[in-house]
């Protein structure tokens, strides 16, 4: 039985998408292997890397871009996994019933195994992220999956601002938090709105790595979609943060990128018996936290 290695390095392929699914699909392989010659031995895409973001709007002939799970595209991402010995995490599109789709995460092991998915939970609603008409809610819970690298947990996007995701992920004994994302800045918000829209991002998932001690992992998209005088133009800045916090590896806004950092598991032991807080959680005193509000 081989053991879970001390350190290891974490690749995160941070990608534009045009409006062809195959190129597309070439371009992230083509990313999981860059980021395995550079010695990474878990890699994330982003969120639903096989196409333009369609959620920018409501129509039903988008439904067709739905694949089931395991289907033609894990499998294609199973052959890079065991040529490469990479662990891969890939966000798709699933079609699990006709009238029924998510948006999942795929965990393929580095001898191609499908290890399992995580079906997104928390759905947004906003302008030009219209996904909940897209997106049945998950229902298979926070998940973490043990690999061989170690032990992992996936969430993604809009997850990544819930901060009991993170938690339960990390109490199944996920060290590394991975959430691939698409997000990024209305055009014209961007000059009054986009440095402090990217810091909060950046903010909230750095706390999750704090509070929690693991490494968080965020992958985003980059360039612009959509209509030239609106849609969305994606902000890139994928990152992996200790468990500390600090920030260790950080992709550009406007460009392509494939970023790998290195994890040290030792770092979680240290920090977490220097910084307590799992130990010192009032687990007795939390029942309101399943609660909508409390009046």
């Amino acid at each position: 039985m081989s053991r879970t290695p001390q350190t290891f390095k974490i690749g995160l392929v941070q990608m534009s998408c045009g409006p062809d699914a195959e190129e597309n699909l070439e371009k992230a392989l083509s990313g999981i292997r860059q980021a395995a010659e550079r010695q990474a031995q878990i890699v994330c895409l982003q969120e639903l890397f096989r196409t333009p973001y369609f959620c920018q709007q409501e129509e039903a002939a988008r439904f067709d871009l739905a694949e089931p799970i395991p289907g033609p595209t894990t499998e294609r991402l199973s052959c890079v996994a065991r040529e490469t010995g990479a662990v891969v995490v890939a966000s798709l599109f699933e079609r699990r019933a006709a009238g029924v789709y998510h948006n999942t995460a795929a965990v393929i092991d580095r001898d191609g195994a499908l290890l399992g998915i995580y079906r997104k939970m928390h759905i947004p609603d906003d302008p030009l992220y219209y996904e909940k008409y897209y997106f049945t809610p998950g229902d298979l819970g926070f998940r973490a999956f043990d690999t061989g690298v170690g032990r992992i947990g996936v969430l993604i996007c809009w997850d990544q601002w819930y901060p009991e995701g993170a938690r339960l992920t990390a109490l199944q004994g996920a060290s590394i938090l991975f959430y691939p994302t698409a997000i990024g800045w209305h055009p014209k918000e961007k000059a009054e709105y986009g440095e402090g829209q990217h810091d909060a991002w950046q903010t909230i998932q750095r706390s999750h790595a704090i509070a929690n001690g693991v490494y968080v992992a965020a992958v985003n998209r980059v360039g612009h979609e959509g209509p030239a005088d609106g849609g969305l133009a994606f902000w890139g800045g994928s990152f992996v943060c200790d468990p500390f916090g600090t920030v260790v590896a950080r992709a550009p806004h406007d460009r392509e990128e494939i970023l790998v950092a290195e994890c040290d598991l030792r770092k979680v032991e240290t920090i977490r018996r220097n910084w307590p807080f799992l130990r010192d959680r009032r687990i007795d005193a939390y029942d309101g936290i399943t609660k909508r509000w409390i009046d």
